[in-house]
Parts: structure tokens; C-alpha cells; sequence
């Protein structure tokens, strides 16, 4: 579900014209121009065998007190496509973007309503701009860039189609890494210089214990300081995360004596070669400075990352699933037979779950209600992962919660591990070191499945997509 706050917003979408008309002949020339390097990633992935997109930060400097020159400015005006993230980061492109200039199409990237956006944990009335450090937003980025591509340049639209298959299915993989490789990761515990980290926290679970600094130039509050000394020395934190490129004036101040680890985030890739790569590299080598600073076992990583990667990935028309008997929220008995015949969207989850179930299950219904009477060829199915506490009265009085369509289903935990195995999920209960063992979690995967009326398993919508995003997604296959 997008977290977002419109104030201020609606007046920034009719000032920076983020919707024109775009011209652009099919075979003449088309300029674009990205603001920072990972979203320049993305384009200049897009765009082989097009043109090359101009990166306007294409040194060693973050959006942060930056200033265009003479000659940037001009390749702005003569752009056809600028993207950028929007005024929370690059406040450098607010006074340029303000003029009207025919010809030219500007999308803010925290404007899409496809990607999953975030308020500012410290201003309600701000976004986060951090969010290419959800690798399910990257995912989301790249159809929603293809998607602006085509439009603005539709002579080539068959090129962006074809590099969009190429390049989502790389960005596919280093997500399902990082959703499995990240599980032994999640045992320390961080102090963030800056706040970059809250789309990485909520996809991956790092647990953040204290953030100094919100953003340049802000400074470190001294009491927060103080704070944050205080839990080093009694070892509540073991890794102190900074961010290459931005000044960290309190950091021997903060570490001197202490034996803290710590570790350099490069969240804008300015270490990396800019390109189609980086993107992907800059996600793993965030990765592997956590997983350093945190002191994770590199055999446990190794082993999630292996079994993702040995994990058979689905493919469209494949039949999957088998014979199976559970239990529906109202009792009655429910096989594979009642799949046939409709398109099926199938989540594994449980009721428990305290933040990622009710999301993905609330974004499901919304996408339905988008769909109007085409929702009427979907049955959607919240089956548990949990049998040990999801009896068929939990479920009874869970899923209303939801959508009145919605239908809760219970097995055994034999029938449960069964078809999980058979629809290539995965789960596992995770108790807290000392908690109580009752008060488990499970870790488990979190896409949503479509089904055809045939048994044949069509595409995964990830964890995070948006009900807009999905609702368009399923209109697709359905007309």
C-alpha cells in the first residue's frame, strides 16, 4: 500500500508538468536525461541499441547541495525525456523544471502511483526518496520507465519491449537473492548515519536501531549523539552504516574507543561505472557492506543464496500445484478440482503476520475493486502457512477484513508443507533468541500468484506492487 501525502503534491505535479504530450520522431533523435545514477541504470538498460542517456551527476557528487552548469542546463532544455526522482532530492532541478518548454516529457519518479512510496519518517508533509533500495521497486521502476519510453518514443516501442524482458529478469534474480540470501542477516542490530535505509529495512527486515542524521545538511543532534555513543559502549548495536559521498563530521567523535564496526553504503553508486549494471551492483554491494558491518556468517548467506538460486523458477503456462484437501473459512471442503474453470490469485501467508500479509492481501482487494465485473472471472485464496494457529474459526473472522470475495483456506500441516512444495513456496517459523516460543513469526514468501482456468500458473505479482500496478496487470490477461 503507498504511503503518500498529498500536500504540497498536487500543486508539484501542475508545476513541474509531469504529464505532456511527448514528440518524438521514430527514427529521429531522442534525447533523455536522468538525474542520478541508478535510475540512469535503469534507462541506459532499457535503452541499448537506442540512444544513451545523459546522466546530469556524473561525478563523485550526491544530489545534495548540487548546482547544474551552463552546459547541463541546456541538455535539459534540449531533452525530449527527463527523469528524476522529485524535489525531496534533487532540489537542484526544482528552478529549471519550472519552465515550460515544448517537446519535453518530465516524470518525478515519487509522483508514479505504481512505485511503492514512503513518507519521511521525521515530515509527514515529505516523501522518502530512497526508494530504488527496494529491489521490488527496481522491478516496478523498470516496467514503469518502459512504460514512459514507449510513449514518449513510440517508433521504438519494440525495442523497449524486448530490453524490458532482458533486464527484468536480471533484476528478478538479484531480488530473489537478496529475499533469501538476507535471512542470516537479520540478527544485528544498526545505528544509520543518515536515514537511506527505510525501504531496505522494511523489504529485508534490518533492523535499525537508531538514525542520526535525517539528511544533509541537517547535523547530529548532540543529544542523539549521546544516545547513540551510549549504545555502542553497551553493546545494544554492532555496525554504524555511513553513505559514500556525504560528510560524516561526528563519526570519530561517535566510534573512538568503541570497536564498532562500520561500514560505507553507496546508495547513489558513486564508486560503480555508470551503466547498465549498476543498478544491480549497487544492490549487492549494499548488501555485502551490511552483511560485513553485522557480522553474518558468510556459509548462511551462501546457503539462502544458493537455495534461491537452485529454486525452480516458474514459468508462464507451466502446471503446478497437485491434489490437495484443505478447508475453507466456512468449512466446507476445497480440492483442486474448485481451481479449474477461473483465474485464481493465490497468497501464502498467515493471520498473525503483522505487517507484510494484511498489505499484500489489501492490496490484492483493491486491484479487484479496480477491475469492476472483470474481478467476476477471479477467485482470490488466502491460504496459511501456519495450520498450528490458523483454524478454520481465525480464518472466519480474518479474511471479511478484506474482501467479501476473499476465501480463507486451512490444511493440515503435512497438506501445508505439500502444497507449498508443489507451488514452489517457501516458509519457515523464525522464534526470537529468548522470546517466547509461542510468539513465533514465518518467514515466508510473499508474491501472489495468478492461476489460469486451466491449472496453469500465468505470472507472481512481488510484495510491494501497488493495487493500480496489479489491477492494470490483471486487466491485461483478462481481455
Amino acid at each position: 500500500m503507498k504511503l503518500h501525502s498529498c500536500s504540497g503534491r498536487c500543486l508539484a505535479a501542475i508545476l513541474f508538468l509531469l504529464v505532456l504530450v511527448p514528440v518524438a520522431s521514430p527514427a529521429g533523435e531522442f534525447k533523455v536525461v536522468a538525474s542520478i545514477r541508478p535510475v540512469h541504470s535503469i534507462l541506459a538498460a532499457l535503452m541499448q541499441g537506442v540512444e544513451s542517456p545523459v546522466l546530469l551527476l556524473d561525478g563523485d557528487e550526491t544530489p545534495y547541495g548540487y548546482q547544474l552548469s551552463e552546459a547541463q542546463k541546456k541538455q535539459l532544455q534540449e531533452a525530449n525525456l527527463v527523469v528524476w526522482v522529485g524535489p525531496e532530492l534533487e532540489a537542484f532541478l526544482v528552478e529549471p523544471l519550472r519552465q515550460e518548454l515544448p517537446d519535453r516529457h518530465v516524470v518525478a519518479l515519487l509522483d508514479r502511483p505504481a512505485l511503492k512510496v514512503l513518507p519521511d519518517r521525521e515530515r509527514d508533509d515529505r516523501l522518502d526518496p530512497f526508494f530504488w533500495l527496494d529491489s521490488r521497486n527496481g522491478l516496478m521502476m523498470i516496467d514503469e520507465l518502459t512504460r514512459v519510453l514507449m510513449a514518449a518514443d513510440p517508433g521504438r516501442a519494440h525495442l523497449y519491449r524486448r530490453n524490458r524482458d532482458k533486464v527484468f529478469a536480471q533484476a528478478a534474480e538479484m531480488d530473489r537473492m537478496l529475499e533469501y540470501g538476507y535471512r542470516g542477516m537479520k540478527g544485528g542490530a544498526v545505528i544509520l548515519y543518515y536515514d537511506t535505509q527505510q525501504y531496505f529495512e522494511q523489504a529485508y527486515a534490518l533492523k535499525t536501531r537508531m538514525v542520526l542524521s535525517p539528511l544533509p545538511p541537517q547535523p547530529v543532534d548532540a543529544v542523539r549523539l549521546l544516545q547513540a555513543r551510549a549504545a555502542i559502549r553497551d553493546g545494544q548495536v554492532n555496525c554504524l552504516l555511513t553513505e559514500k559521498g556525504l560528510p560524516t563530521p561526528e563519526l570519530e567523535l561517535l566510534t573512538s574507543g568503541t570497536g564498532i564496526n562500520v561500514g560505507e553504503l553507496d546508495s547513489f553508486g558513486l564508486g560503480l561505472e555508470p551503466g547498465p549494471q549498476l543498478y544491480d551492483q549497487l544492490m549487492r554491494h549494499n548488501t555485502d557492506v551490511i552483511r560485513k558491518c553485522v557480522n553474518a556468517e558468510q556459509p548462511i548467506l551462501e546457503a539462502a543464496a544458493a537455495q534461491a538460486g537452485a529454486a525452480d523458477e516458474l514459468q508462464p503456462g507451466e502446471t503446478i500445484g497437485g491434489r490437495f484437501m484443505l478447508t475453507d473459512h466456512n468449512g466446507r471442503l476445497v480440492t483442486e478440482e474448485d481451481l479449474l474453470g477461473h483465474y485464481s490469485l493465490l497468497y501464502f501467508g498467515y493471520t498473525y503476520c503483522p505487517d507484510i500479509c494484511p498489505t499484500s492481501l489489501q492490496t490484492m482487494s483493491l486491484a479487484l475493486d479496480q477491475l469492476g465485473p472483470l474481478a467476476d472471472r477471479i477467485q482470490p485464496y488466502f491460504i496459511t502457512i501456519d495450520p498450528e494457529r490458523d483454524t478454520v474459526e481465525k480464518m472466519a473472522k480474518y479474511v471479511p477484513f478484506f474482501n467479501d470475495r476473499l476465501i480463507g483456506l486451512v490444511g493440515s500441516k503435512a497438506m501445508t508443507e505439500k502444497l507449498a512444495k508443489e507451488y514452489r513456496v517457501r516458509y519457515e517459523k523464525v522464534v526470537e533468541e529468548g522470546g517466547d516460543p509461542e510468539l513465533y513469526l514465518m518467514d515466508h514468501t510473499a508474491s501472489v500468484y495468478l492461476i489460469g482456468p486451466d491449472g496453469r500458473f500465468i505470472t507472481k505479482f512481488a510484495h510491494g506492487i501497488t493495487p493500480q500496478a496489479m489491477a492494470e496487470r490483471l486487466r491485461e490477461y483478462l481481455q
